[in-house]
Order: C-alpha cells, then structure tokens, then sequence
C-alpha cells in the first residue's frame, strides 16, 4: 500500500512539472524602470501593456516587471541596459542621458507643449519622421511626453519671477537646467526618484515635475504649493523612452515580432500620453484635498515668464545649426505637430 502511494505521489508530481512545463513561455522578457510600480506610467501603461502582451502570444511572451530600478544600476544607466542586452526592455527618460539624444530636447523648451496626449503623439510622429536610425542597438517601442510640467515649492508660493530668484530647483534634463538658469533659479539635475529625499533634507527648495507623479512619490506633501500657467501651453515636458532590445527584438519568431508590433507605435504612445493627463487629474485633486495652494499665473506674469525664457530656445536652435542638426527645422517641425494633434484630440 505505501508502495502504491509513493508510486502515486510521484505521478502526481511528474504530471504537475511536465504541465508546468508545457506553460512555461517561450520568451521571457524583463522590464527595467525607476519608477515604484503604483507610479502612474507602470500603473496604467506598462503592467495593462505586459498582460496585453502575454495574452496575445497565448502565453508564450512573459514579461517580468523590476520597477525602482529593482535590477540595478542608476537611471541614467537604462538606455545602455536596454542597448547591451542587459535587460530586455525599459521605460525611461531622455533627459537622463544629457546631450546624447538631441533631437529630443526640442520637446522639452519653454512654453511648448500642450498636453501630455496631443504632444505624445506628436512627439511619435517626429520621431518616425526625424530621429529613426539615431538609437542604435534599440528597438523603439513608442515615445512619448508628460503633461505640464509645474513648480512645486516647499516653503514658499512663487507668485512672480523675482519669487523664483535663487531657489534651488531640481531639473529634469540639461535644456530644463537651462530653462530654470534663464528664470533666475539655482538649477539641480536629479533623477525624479531621488527627488522627495532631497526635499526632506532641504538640499532643494522645490522640483518641476507634473503633478501626476507627485502622488507615488509624495511631493505634495513635501512641496505644498504649486504654480502653473496660463494659456494651453505648460512650462515645458519631459521626452520619454519605452523601447526593447533590437537583437531581442530581431530574434523573435515573426509571429511574435507582429504581437510586439501591434502593441508599439503611435497608439501606445497616445495611451502613455492619455495615462498622463489621467493622472495629472488626479494629481491635482489629491494636492487640492490636502489642502495645497496652487497658483495660476495670469497672462501678463507668464508672459514675463516666456521672454525670460526665450533665449533658451533661440540657444537651442543655433546649438543644433552647429551641429549640421537644421535646428529650426526641427523647431517647426515639431511645434506644427503638437498644433496639429492639439487640434485633433
């Protein structure tokens, strides 16, 4: 009788490992960000996007999510993961890597995006126009943009430019630096990550960033008062990546490339910008229950604002002249579209 039992058991376990077996993936993919995983990009975008991707491979894409850079290495470092095959995908900022993808800084000048969906798109469609060839080692997924980016102070309403003279202001990238130069602030360049412990330590006195992460990352309650702008078009934006391993993506049988496929490209980063704007909503409405103040700027102080930093992109546009890059080119290129899915969404 024990006999049979053992020989029983062993059925039992042999059957259960062989079906195991037979539903393990056949690719398994890794997904590297900075990010915590109730953050609105990995929230809303990035787990719906895993899940979507499994379920149309009938299971065999597994796609494993490593968020807060659970993985390793510095934000800046993830492009070059993604590219060397050290992870297989990743969602991260351009701005990261400061001066290596140029093309890109055009979104982030002062005063010209709209909204995180109609600049997203736009965004995509500059980068299928312009910027294809430029990541080599990377298969691009889809890019996109964050919503408005505001000031969020921690002792203080900016209510003019002379209330931003010296604060020191955590930027996003090297043209977000310069824009904050231009405004009189002290600019500091950090990842956004490590932004709420340099607010508690008081080694900043406020951030730019949109209100959507303000919520994962608890800056509402660091930096309680928020300015934003008049008119439809926000302080600047930050150029984001969400992109897979090109030799990955290349040794993918074609019925799998076409699952990837038909989950990359200018829906995907409509969705990403949609996400976005969901979550500045939300962002706002949470700083608003907890009492913050937020001030809008009427239309003569941001118009103050704007000339102050105008010469931000006249320097932008002659850095790229100088780098054989047509910067004015890709100046009107780039507003035109905004305007012109602006108009459409």
């Amino acid at each position: 009788m024990l006999k049979l039992l053992v020989s029983r058991l062993l059925l039992v376990l042999f059957l259960a490992g062989s079906a195991a077996s037979t539903q393990a993936a056949d690719v398994v993919l890794r997904l590297h960000q900075m990010l915590p995983p109730q953050a609105t990009i990995p929230a809303k975008v990035l787990e719906p996007w895993a899940k979507k991707i499994e379920a149309e491979s009938g299971g065999r894409i597994e796609v494993q999510l490593y968020p807060s850079m659970q993985l390793g290495g510095r934000p800046a470092d993830l492009v070059d993961q993604v590219r060397d095959g050290v992870v297989d995908l990743t969602w991260t900022l351009f701005g990261y890597t400061p001066g290596r993808f140029p093309k890109t800084e055009v979104f982030e000048l002062p005063f010209m995006m709209t909204n995180a969906t109609a600049t997203s798109m736009a965004f995509q469609a500059y980068y299928e126009k312009y910027m294809k060839g430029d990541l080599k080692g990377i298969h691009v997924l889809a890019v996109h943009t964050h919503g408005p980016g505001l000031l969020h102070t921690r002792n203080q309403a900016v209510h003019s430019l002379e209330d931003l003279d010296g604060l020191k202001i955590r930027g996003t990238s090297r043209v977000v630096n310069a824009m904050l130069g231009s405004l009189g602030a002290s600019a500091i360049g950090m990842p956004v990550s490590a932004t709420p412990e340099a607010l508690s330590k008081g080694v900043i006195d406020g951030t730019v960033m949109p209100f959507e992460v303000t919520t994962a990352l608890k800056i509402a309650e660091l930096a309680p008062y928020h300015t934003e702008f008049s008119g439809k078009r926000g302080l600047y934006t930050g150029t984001f990546l969400f992109a897979m391993n090109d030799a990955r993506y290349q040794n993918l049988p074609a019925d799998l490339k076409k699952v990837i496929d038909d989950n990359s490209g200018m829906a995907l980063a409509k969705r990403f910008g949609e996400a976005m704007d969901e979550g500045d909503r939300e962002g706002r409405a949470a700083a608003d229950k907890a009492g913050n103040t937020t001030v809008t700027l009427d239309a003569k102080e941001t118009a103050r604002w704007h000339k102050a930093s105008e010469a931000v992109t006249t320097d932008w546009i002659e850095e790229m002249n100088d780098k054989g890059l047509h910067g004015q080119e890709l100046y009107d290129a780039a507003k035109s579209l905004i305007d012109k899915y602006d108009a459409e969404i």
